[in-house]
C-alpha cells in the first residue's frame, strides 16, 4: 500500500527531507549540507531518510520537492534558455520596448531578440486589432532561440490572441512557447517580464525533472513526482514544465504551509531561520499572505502571485564580528567553521550557544564555546570575546523585533512560530507577537510544507459587472478548477478557497477585476 510520502526542500543551506505517513505524522527526516550543483545534496537527504525507513520504500507513493534551481539560475545567470520576446501591441507600445529596466547581463545572456507586433486587447475584452501574424512570422524567420515568450496587452481580458500566436509558433517554429495570460496579472511589463523568465527556465525545469525522476529510478522508487509552488501548492512535473516560474518562492511559502501543519495555527506570524537568511511571513487561514506589489526577482520587476516574504541577513551562519554581525555567512560550510564544529570562525551559532539558546542534541557546544573564549586569553581578550558574542545575540534580537513588527502591520496578537534549522537563534519572548510557538520537528518544516501540499488553479481576470457578472464568476471558478485539476488534483475534491473581486473605474462598461483561486488534495 503506498500510503507513505516524502517532501524534499532545498535551501541555501541545508536540503531537508521527511517522511509522512497516512496520518500525517513525521516518521523519518534528514537534514544534509545543499552541494554547489544542488543536485547531490537532494540524493544525499533521500537516501537519509530512505536509510532511516528501512524497509518500508514500496510504500512510498508521492515525492514533493521544493526547489531553489529556478531562483539560482536567474540570480547566477547560469543554465538560461534564449528566449525570443514578442509583445501584440503595436503601436501602441512601442514607446516601452520588451525588456526595458532588465539588468544588462541577464537581458543579454536571456534575450534572442525583441518584438513589438499589432494585436491586443482593450481592457473590457474588445480586440484592439488582429494580431500581425506576419509580423510574427517574418520576426521568428532565421532567429535562433529555444523558446518564446507571447504577451498581449490586456490578456488577462482575453488570452485570444497569445492562444493564436502560440498555435502559430508550435505548429511552423516547433519551439516551446510562454504565454502572458497563464503566468501573471494585470501590468504589461510586469506581466512580459515573468513569461520571459518562464520561457528561460524551461531547460532548467527539464534538467529538474530527470534528476527528480532519475533519482528516485535509481533507488527503485515508483512514486509519483511533484514540484512545489510558490503560493504552497504543488504541480505534476507536466504542469511544471510549462510553468517552472512558478517554483520560485517555493521555500518560503513551504516553511509557512510546513509551520501551520506542525503547529496547529493556522493564523500567525512564521520566522524560518535558515543558515544564511531569515524569512518572515505570515500565515492567513493556513496559507501564505501573498504580496500585493510587483516582486522583484534577479533585478526584473515581475507581477505574478508570490508569498508576502521579508527575508533579512541573520542565520545560524552569519559571522559575527566586532562590531556588528554579518551580512556574510558559512552557509553550508558551517559544520566545518563554526567554533561549535571545532571551526575557527565565530558565527551566530556560537553566540547563541553562548547566551544559553541551545538546539537539541547539541551535546558538547557550550563546553567549546566556552573553551574558545578561554583561548583568546585571560583577562581583557577573554572579556572582550565574551561581549562580541552578547552584543551579537543583542544585535540579532533587534532585527528580529523590527522584521516582526514590519510584518505584523499594527496587528500584535498573532503567535511567533519558530521554524527552520535555526530557530534556536530566536529569544522566548518577541515584541509584537503575542507567544513564541515552537513545533516538533520545526528543523524541517519547509519539507514538511512540501509533503502536505495541495494542489492549486488560479484565474486572474476582467468581467463586466452587469447582469452577466455571475456567470462569468462561475466560469472563472470553473477554470480556477480545472487548472487546480491540470495541476495534479482530485477533481472530486476541488474547492475555491479564494475569491476576491475589486470594480475598476473609468471603463466605458462597468467591469470587476476578478482573482479566483482553487486547490484540492492529489489525485490518487
Amino acid at each position: 500500500m503506498a500510503d507513505l510520502r516524502i517532501g524534499i526542500d532545498v535551501g541555501g543551506t541545508n536540503t531537508d527531507a521527511v517522511v509522512l505517513d497516512a496520518d500525517g505524522r513525521v516518521i523519518a527526516k534528514a537534514k544534509r549540507p545543499t552541494t554547489p550543483d544542488v543536485t547531490q545534496g537532494l540524493r544525499a537527504a533521500l537516501d537519509a531518510v530512505l536509510g532511516e525507513l528501512g524497509e518500508g520504500h514500496a510504500r512510498i507513493g508521492r515525492v514533493m520537492l521544493g526547489t531553489t534551481h529556478a531562483t539560482n539560475a536567474i540570480l547566477e545567470r547560469r543554465n538560461l534558455g534564449r528566449v525570443a520576446v514578442l509583445r501584440l501591441g503595436a503601436p501602441a507600445t512601442t514607446s516601452v520596448p520588451p525588456l526595458s529596466g532588465w539588468p544588462g547581463d541577464l537581458r543579454a545572456a536571456v534575450s534572442a531578440g525583441e518584438a513589438v507586433v499589432p494585436g491586443g486587447h482593450y481592457v473590457d475584452g474588445r480586440e484592439i486589432g488582429p494580431p500581425g501574424l506576419d509580423a510574427v512570422r517574418r520576426f521568428l524567420d532565421g532567429l535562433e532561440a529555444d523558446a518564446v515568450a507571447v504577451t498581449s496587452v490586456f490578456s488577462p481580458a482575453s488570452g485570444d490572441h497569445e492562444r493564436v500566436v502560440e498555435e502559430l509558433i508550435k505548429a511552423e517554429y516547433g519551439l516551446p512557447v510562454s504565454v502572458s495570460h497563464e503566468i501573471g496579472s494585470l501590468g504589461l511589463l510586469e506581466r512580459e517580464n515573468a513569461t520571459v523568465l518562464n520561457a528561460a527556465l524551461y531547460g532548467v525545469a527539464a534538467h529538474v525533472t530527470e534528476a527528480l525522476v532519475t533519482a528516485l529510478a535509481e533507488r527503485g522508487l515508483g512514486a509519483k513526482p511533484y514540484l512545489a509552488q510558490n503560493d504552497g501548492t504543488l504541480m505534476t512535473l507536466e504542469h511544471a514544465a510549462r510553468l517552472p516560474v512558478s517554483t520560485i518562492g517555493s521555500g518560503p511559502a513551504n516553511s509557512l504551509r510546513g509551520a501551520a501543519y506542525l503547529s496547529g495555527v493556522a493564523d500567525a506570524i512564521v520566522v524560518d531561520v535558515g543558515g544564511t537568511s531569515t524569512d518572515l511571513g505570515v500565515l492567513a487561514g493556513g496559507f501564505p499572505r501573498e504580496s500585493a506589489a510587483a516582486v522583484e526577482i534577479g533585478g526584473v520587476l515581475t507581477n505574478f502571485r508570490m508569498p508576502d516574504i521579508l527575508a533579512i541577513a541573520l542565520g545560524g551562519g552569519t559571522v559575527v564580528r566586532n562590531p556588528g554581525i554579518g551580512p556574510d555567512s558559512v552557509g553550508y560550510r558551517i559544520v566545518e567553521e563554526a567554533l561549535v564544529f571545532g571551526g575557527s570562525t565565530v558565527t551566530m551559532t556560537d553566540a547563541a550557544v553562548a547566551a544559553g539558546r541551545t538546539p537539541d542534541g547539541a551535546a558538547g557546544w557550550r563546553e567549546r564555546i566556552e573553551a574558545a573564549v578561554r583561548a583568546h586569553g585571560s583577562g581583557d581578550m577573554s572579556e572582550r570575546m565574551a561581549d562580541t558574542l552578547q552584543r551579537a545575540v543583542a544585535i540579532a534580537d533587534g532585527m528580529v523585533i523590527d522584521a516582526v513588527d514590519r510584518m505584523a502591520l499594527g496587528k500584535t496578537d498573532r503567535p511567533l512560530v519558530a521554524v527552520g534549522g535555526g530557530a534556536f537563534l530566536l529569544p522566548d519572548a518577541v515584541p509584537g507577537a503575542s507567544r513564541v510557538v515552537r513545533p516538533e520537528h520545526a528543523e524541517v518544516a519547509n519539507a514538511v510544507g512540501a509533503a502536505i501540499a495541495l494542489a492549486s488553479g488560479r484565474v486572474d481576470t476582467i468581467l463586466p459587472a452587469g447582469d452577466s457578472r455571475s456567470k462569468a464568476i462561475e466560469r472563472a471558478k470553473e477554470e480556477a478548477a480545472a487548472r487546480a485539476v491540470a495541476a495534479g488534483a482530485d477533481p472530486s475534491g476541488v474547492e475555491i478557497v479564494d475569491l476576491l473581486e475589486v470594480p475598476l473605474s473609468y471603463l466605458s462598461e462597468p467591469a470587476v477585476r476578478v482573482h479566483v483561486k482553487a486547490a484540492g488534495p492529489l489525485a490518487r
